[in-house]
């Protein structure tokens, strides 16, 4: 990879911001001082520094996101705050975008990547990843509903769903449940409950497949993946 091209993805500016720092003698590859742009760099042997700071390279990378109500799913929005708005300014420049949606006023899991390949994966129905959800629900959810929703439950525009894994927390006049789906059909989660005769008052998402939303994480707050979800990640692109 070229060096100039190098420093921009790696968040040291534009070409021009780079071109600033090789002729004002900032940069370094393998210790000695570099002032041309289009030298070709090993990013796995040789080792590159600006202001004695080692740049580490990555071409892609994986985020969590515990994301708040109110930010939709996008990269861009007119009226809307987005989830990339809430990204800090060290990520900006790997152009990341959500992996599939998730509703404005649904908080929880949103992975967040620059890896195309992944995005696909894991949203694409075909491939059977699950993403479990926890609801408060206004109805008593009996078990009788855990084998309908294992059925598959007709939406209102008579789409039938794959089978889905509920589970009851609590039930009563508000219930409380976790649900699993393997697919994501607008507010699907709120349409099947509908389709009962009830209604979500809150929801949250809190696994896409293997990886489970950080207990630790403040709500707002990213982290990258650690090693044991970087595993599963490489599991499903390999």
């Amino acid at each position: 990879m070229r060096l100039d091209k190098l420093l921009a993805h790696t968040g040291y500016g534009t070409r021009k911001d780079v071109r600033d720092l090789l002729k004002k003698n900032r940069v370094q590859v393998d210790g000695k001082q570099v002032k041309k742009g289009n030298i070709h760099i090993d990013t796995e042997n040789q080792n590159v520094t600006v202001d004695d700071e080692v740049v580490y390279y990555e071409q892609y990378i994986y985020l969590m996101l515990h994301k708040p109500q109110d930010y939709v799913s996008a990269t861009v929005d007119d009226r809307d705050k987005t989830v990339i708005d809430l990204v800090p300014a060290k990520y900006k420049h790997y152009h990341l975008a959500p992996v599939g949606r998730l509703d404005k006023d649904t908080e929880g899991l949103v992975l967040l990547t620059n890896d195309g390949m992944f995005n696909h994966i894991v949203t694409s129905p075909k491939n059977n990843i699950d993403k479990t959800y926890y609801a408060k629900i206004t109805g008593e959810v009996l078990d009788k509903h855990i084998a309908e929703f294992n059925q598959g439950v007709i939406l209102d525009d008579g789409y039938e769903t794959k089978p889905a894994d509920l589970k009851i927390i609590s039930s009563g006049e508000q219930s409380e449940i976790t649900l699993s789906i393997s697919e994501g059909k607008f507010h699907q989660v709120k349409r099947m409950f509908r389709a009962i005769g009830m209604e979500v008052t809150y929801l949250k998402r809190l696994r896409i497949g293997n990886i489970i939303l950080d207990d630790q994480l403040k709500i707002g707050d990213i982290r990258k993946l650690n090693e044991n979800e970087m595993e599963y990640v490489a599991s499903l692109i390999e």
